[in-house]
């Protein structure tokens, strides 16, 4: 594994870690590794532009799509945010793949939320409950949604990163 995926694996544990306790990615987490991939590729070319436009466009590619999907109302700054600095470090080419499997699962992931929410479901499971107990522990990985709380998007992110790097 190279020091870019490495720098990219890190980054995305520690937004993982912090957006499943608080829901937020926090600036020093974005910020910082932001700075650094843009000093990465840009000392790791010597100095040349081709490094810095490098990062400046995975930044952008990974920053500007995202900004459109939070400013309606779609996802968080943070996620942007973390968006943009990955970019930074893993390119824009593998940030566009990256955005899309983060969004197909996204999908996924709510499909599944408005299938466990729906009346039908409920009695179903219900219905599973009774006819194999253990059921019932399963039930309760969608909590956090009947509180009101918003998905946290990392729960997408996470297993779009293992997607783009076990296929790349």
């Amino acid at each position: 594994m190279t020091i870019v995926l490495w720098a990219a694996a890190v980054q995305l544990l520690i937004a993982f870690i912090t957006d499943m306790r608080h829901q937020t990615i926090s600036n020093w987490l974005t910020g910082t590794s932001f700075v650094l991939g843009m000093l990465y590729h840009g000392l790791a070319a010597g100095m040349e532009a081709q490094g810095w436009l490098y990062a400046a466009a995975g930044a952008a590619a990974g920053f500007i799509p995202l900004l459109i999907l939070y400013a309606f109302g779609g996802i968080g700054a943070g996620d942007v945010k973390l968006f943009g600095a990955l970019g930074a470090w893993v390119g824009a080419a593998m940030i566009a793949q990256l955005m899309m499997y983060a969004i197909l699962y996204a999908g996924a992931f709510g499909v599944l939320l408005l299938a466990f929410n729906r009346a039908f479901a409920k009695r179903m499971a219900a219905l599973m409950v009774i006819a194999y107990p253990g059921a019932a522990r399963t039930i309760n990985w969608f909590d956090w949604a009947k509180s009101g709380k918003s998905f946290p998007f990392m729960l997408a992110v996470a297993p779009a990163a293992v997607t783009v790097w076990v296929m790349g």
